[in-house]
Parts: structure tokens; sequence; C-alpha cells
């Protein structure tokens, strides 16, 4: 097999995001080269487009394997139509410049080495039309979305050891959406996403054994304990999927469980982190558990260092009002509660393996995430979508927010959230 590359560049004086605006349309007609163009789904929910182009017989389908409207860029990947291609894998990335946009379109080709070369000279004057079309085109102004109702929230406990509290709202068909907290959190931080996803379907958010109304087990907690808990919860909403999503600790907790049970996810959201302690040498870990665990060691409790904590976490423009409900959470964590977790965090079981994701993902962080910084996510979220056997990514960055992008900017960080989740559940 040969290997061949296809790359066009063009600019227009339009702005990035009007560009992007008809870009991103991954099943829209704004190509001329194309005669009909219809939306298709996967069977886990990713936007294919089945299309002819004039003057020709041949059905073609693409995938879409990855989106992020913060970095204005798709992928796809070629299903059906191209005779001989073996890989066929096209990213389109609008970006911005002082006289307005650079519109980059490449693709990779694997197949046979004569027929590789025919499929990149076929492909180079089909990008170039698009960018043409790009470069002239204005973006349909959107109307705004109606604003949604607040779901009404209700308080669950599961009884057994440890035992296990949930903020959920009313039943509804489809997949249970389970929001997991991080290390300093509680199931509280996610109310605003509580409100909105319970418009679509099931919501819960989960004190984490120890946190809250929840307690902790008769030993040291283990990854494979917080799987148990939540196969638990499962079982208590009668919910044969889930869509987890998790921020920090709690998005080290949901990609471990996907690890263990892919079959049972119907997505996965990971907000501020996701590999966690995963990647890091033994060395590192230690010595994070350590520094961490001195002021436990020392006798003060969350509650003693929840200010400086606060100062890491959250954004450097956010108000006062924010601040107060991180500081509130962070300091109601039982010291027990703090050095379990902490501990549980730096003894990690496996080196996370992206070929097991199988599910649609979608990953977010703050703008000022000082602990899970957009450079280290928008690489997680390349390698995903690099290893993963049916790839369906997206990557967004949390404009003006920190590390809990959720707590700090709720309407920005729902906004993708609710479009992943309506679409999974479609």
């Amino acid at each position: 097999m040969a290997r061949e590359t296809v790359h066009v560049m063009g600019r227009t004086t339009a702005a990035p995001d009007a560009v992007w605006a008809i870009a991103r349309d991954f099943c829209g007609a704004w190509h001329p080269g194309l005669a009909t163009i219809t939306a298709e789904r996967s069977p886990t929910g990713a936007e294919i487009r089945r299309f002819t182009a004039h003057g020709e017989d041949t059905v073609y389908r693409e995938q879409l394997i990855y989106r992020s409207d913060s970095d204005r860029t798709i992928a796809y990947i070629h299903l059906e139509g191209i005779h001989g291609a073996d890989r066929y894998t096209a990213r389109l990335t609008i970006s911005a410049s002082p006289a307005g946009s650079v519109i980059n379109w490449s693709a990779e080709i694997v197949a046979p080495p004569a027929r590789a070369s025919e499929i990149a000279n076929g492909t180079k004057p089909i990008f170039e039309a698009g960018i043409d079309a790009l470069s002239t085109a204005t973006a349909q102004s959107c109307k705004a979305e109606p604003p949604l109702a607040n779901a009404p929230l209700e308080t669950r406990i599961l009884a057994g050891t440890p035992q296990l509290a949930l903020t959920h709202t009313p039943a509804k068909p489809g997949p249970l959406i389970l929001f997991l907290h991080g290390i300093g959190g509680a199931r509280t931080n996610w109310n605003a996403q509580l409100r909105a996803a319970g418009n679509f379907t099931q919501a819960a958010a989960l004190d984490l054994r120890g946190y809250g109304d929840s307690t902790l087990g008769f030993r040291q907690s283990t990854i494979d304990d917080y799987c148990e808990d939540i196969l638990r919860v499962m079982a208590a909403f009668n919910a044969k999927k889930v869509i987890l999503c998790g921020l920090s600790y709690g998005s080290w907790i949901a990609t471990s469980f996907a690890m263990r049970h892919p079959d049972k996810l119907a997505g996965l959201v990971l907000s501020g982190g996701c590999t966690g302690m995963s990647e890091a040498g033994p060395e590192e870990r230690e010595a994070f558990r350590v520094s961490s665990e001195v002021p436990l060691d020392a006798g003060q409790t969350p509650a003693d260092f929840a200010p400086a904590v606060v100062n890491v976490i959250a954004g450097p423009n956010a108000s006062d009002a924010i601040r107060a409900d991180l500081l509130a959470s962070m300091s109601a964590i039982p010291a027990a509660t703090y050095r379990d977790a902490l501990r549980c965090f730096t003894n990690p079981l496996e080196r996370f393996d992206f070929a097991k994701l199988t599910m649609p993902v979608l990953l977010m962080t703050g703008e000022h995430d000082r602990l899970a910084p957009p450079t280290e996510i928008r690489t997680v979220a390349g390698r995903i979508t690099d290893a993963a056997p049916r790839p369906d990514v997206r990557f967004e960055v949390i404009a003006d927010a920190g590390h809990v992008c959720n707590v700090a900017q709720p309407s920005a960080y729902n906004r993708p959230l609710l479009q992943f989740l309506t679409r999974i559940i479609a």
C-alpha cells in the first residue's frame, strides 16, 4: 500500500466564525460539487453523510470522527464510494488571520500505489472548489434556542455499604446520564447540568463514597469499588446503558469504568481531565500523594486548606458566588474521605487503552484550567481519535472558566453537553 497526502489552503476576508458556521455543518449542501446529500447515523449516533456528485452515479458515504467548535475543526473518514481506498481520512480547519480567515483542508490516503495517486489527484480539485465556496458564502443567522425548563430535582439514598446518595430528575425513556464530581467536589456541583439534561433523559449526580451523604466502605477504596458503585446506581435506576459525565477525578473514574464496561456506555463526557495518574510513573504518583497528605498529617481538614485549593481551581474571573460554592463543597469533605480518594487516585490499576473506547466521547476543559490545560486535553482527544476503532470524538474549550468549568460557566458547558446528549438519545 502507498500513502498519499493532499493539502489545500485558501484565504478569505470573512471572519472565522462566519466561515465555520457553514463548514461545521457536516451534512450541509454547501459544496458546489454535491448533487444530493442526506444525513445518516451510525449505531452509536455518529454523523454520516451520504451524497452523490454532479455527473456521477456513485454513492459516497463519510463519517464524522472529530469535531471542535473551539478549534473550528472537523475530521472524517471515508466509508463507501472511493474504489480501491484502504483508508481515507480528511481534516478541515478554519483559523483566524489578520486579514480574515485561513482555510486548510487536508487528506491522507492509503491505497495501492497507482490508485493512491489517482485518488489524491481527484481530491485536490474537490478541496479547492470547496474552499472557494466557503470563501464566498455568507452564513445564515441562527435563531436563538428557546430557554429550557428546569427539570425538578429529587434525592435518593441507596442503602448498603457504602451508602450512596444521589440527586436525580424524574424518570424518562433512554439512557441514564450520571454525573461524577471531582476530588474536591460534591454532587451539588452538577445541579445546573441536572436541571438541563433532565429535559431529555433521566439524569443523576452521585456523591462519591465518603462525600456528602454517601459513606465510605470498610477498607481503602479502589477504582474497582467506584466502578461497582456505578453498576449499583445503574441497577437502581433500571438503566441498561449509561452516559457518564465526569469532572477531574470523576473523569478518571468514568474512563476507568469505560475500560471495564464499554458495552454499558452510551457515551462518555470527560471534563477537566481524563488520564489522571494512570500515565504517571511510580515516583510522580508517590510525590503527589505525599505532598497532598502533608496538611492532613499535620492535623488539618480540607476546610483548612480549601481557600488555597479554590485559588487553583477557580478561573481568574470567577465570581464571589462561584468561589463560595467551590469553597463550600471543598470544606465539607471529611479528612478521611479526602485521604481515601488521594490514595485511590495515586494507585491506578492500568494505563488506559483508548482502543477500548467504542462509544461517542466529548472532552471539555476550561480555558484557564491549570490542572488540565486545553493543550493537554486536546492531545488526549487526538489520541482517542487515533486509537478508537470507531472514533466519534468532540473537543471543546469552555471560555473564561477554570478547572471546575461546569460550575464556572454552566451555560457554555451545557451547550455542547446537550448537543452530545440529544444526538445520542435521538
